[in-house]
């Protein structure tokens, strides 16, 4: 059995944390991939529930992606005024986050790396 079966035997109840998981599940879905068979067929051979491989699959995938963005339309009645307000991002669960005026550029990297985490 290969070492990630047995670390995924214990799932929740792993004292290695998220992140030692994601990296166990980030090697099952590479060894999933190469493998050259169904996930139905591969979760059956290693006794892994499918949704739960799916479920993982999804996280470990959303995370790896760079955050979007959008073009933001502008109040054109006033080109030269500064902007003042606060810039409100819509996430994609329809969650809203509102960045002050003159955030600086460090706080808006933290909060971005935690966005990627977030499952």
């Amino acid at each position: 059995m290969a070492e990630w079966c047995e670390k995924l035997d214990i799932g929740w109840m792993s004292n290695e944390g998220p992140a030692r998981r994601r990296e166990d599940w980030q090697q099952v879905i590479a060894e999933q991939k190469q493998s050259g068979l169904t996930v139905k067929a591969f979760c059956e051979k290693h006794g892994i529930g499918e949704a739960l491989f799916y479920s993982w699959r999804k996280r470990v995938v959303a995370e790896d992606q760079p955050a979007r963005f959008a073009l933001v339309a502008t109040n054109s009645a006033a080109p030269s005024a500064p902007a003042l307000q606060p810039l409100q991002l819509v996430l994609a669960g329809g969650e809203r986050l509102e960045i002050p005026t003159g955030a600086d550029e460090a706080t808006l990297r933290t909060v971005l790396g935690l966005l990627r985490q977030r499952v």
